[in-house]
């Protein structure tokens, strides 16, 4: 019937396609299909999947634009669910195919990681165990970049392990040690100035192995941790986020185009920080975003102390 559709008035030869002309040649090719078939199944009302289909696939489309275009089916049936669609995880497969929409996929990472020959080396703290049981008791952070037309940004995250929210970041036409030290100032004005125990690892580029770096960190009560030279493995949150940072924005079938300038990706990368804080579903964190997760933390928190009080 579709094909019909799309094929009847369509000129060929000089004669116009009509749905009995198709119907004829489609019959010659080994397709029975009569004109009769073609009418009843016009006027045959659609069935209530149909309907729902119709009905889904906007609202499927419209969630999937909303975030930035990077969700499979898994992801984009936990968002229907949390926007109050009863849907199944195999129909959200299925319309997505009929939507001809798919997830992002990540590629393969760059390193931009440069070590400082001879400098001595914080111990690493870590031990590739990136798991925390509150916020502030690890942060990971690394850096990444991206090709422009008017040159290379370089970007710097700072994620809290606990929660994988972004605590700072900064966009930069260099990788100097100056643009690790505002993500930490970001850091330290979203979480606080107090922060005894924090460890904040990283790998042994140049700008995490220098003074100031470790001096910052000691202003709010952090302790510096970097993993093995060239062993990504020992960094594997901070790559992580780089990676689905770039399939997501940086290559996401959202971004407006090729980067013109540092400031379109810096610009850009504000609102990826906003939407992976605030709305983005984590599989670690059972598909909610990173600031809904903290707050059931300090939620649960308050409570406790409330039924303590009221003992």
């Amino acid at each position: 019937m579709a094909f019909i559709d799309a094929n009847r008035g369509d000129v060929v030869d000089g004669a116009r396609l009509t749905v009995e002309s198709i119907c004829t040649v489609l019959r010659a090719a080994g397709v029975q299909v009569a004109v009769s078939t073609y009418y009843a199944a016009k006027k045959r009302p659609a069935s209530a999947r149909a309907l729902r289909d119709a009905e889904l696939r906007p609202r499927l489309r419209a969630l999937w634009d909303d975030n930035y275009r990077v969700y499979g089916a898994r992801k984009l049936w936990k968002a229907a669910r949390r926007a109050g669609l009863e849907i199944g995880r195999d129909q959200v497969a299925r319309l997505m195919r009929a939507e001809g929409i798919e997830g992002a996929r990540r590629t393969k990472r760059v390193r931009t990681t440069k070590a400082a020959e001879g400098v001595p080396r914080h111990p690493d703290l870590v031990g590739r165990d990136f798991n925390a049981m509150a916020p502030n008791e690890l942060w990971v952070t690394d850096l990444t970049y991206v090709p422009t037309w008017a040159g290379v940004a370089y970007v710097c995250f700072i994620i809290d392990a606990y929660s994988r929210m972004i605590v700072g970041w900064r966009v930069a036409a260099h990788m100097r040690t100056t643009m690790v030290l505002d993500a930490i100032e970001m850091a330290r004005w979203s979480r606080g100035t107090h922060l005894e125990g924090l460890r904040c690892h990283s790998d042994a580029g140049s700008q995490f192995t220098s003074l100031r770096y470790g001096e910052r960190l000691a202003e709010i009560g952090a302790v510096p941790s970097i993993g093995t030279v060239g062993d990504s493995y020992d960094n594997a949150l901070a790559e992580t986020v780089n990676g689905y940072y770039k399939a997501e924005l940086i290559r996401g079938p959202a971004r407006p185009g090729p980067w013109k300038s540092v400031e379109d990706v810096e610009l850009a990368t504000l609102g990826w920080v906003h939407w992976h804080n605030t709305e983005r579903l984590h599989g670690y964190l059972g598909d909610v975003p990173p600031a809904e997760f903290e707050s059931a933390l300090y939620a649960t928190q308050q409570g406790s102390r409330a039924l303590a009080e009221i003992k």
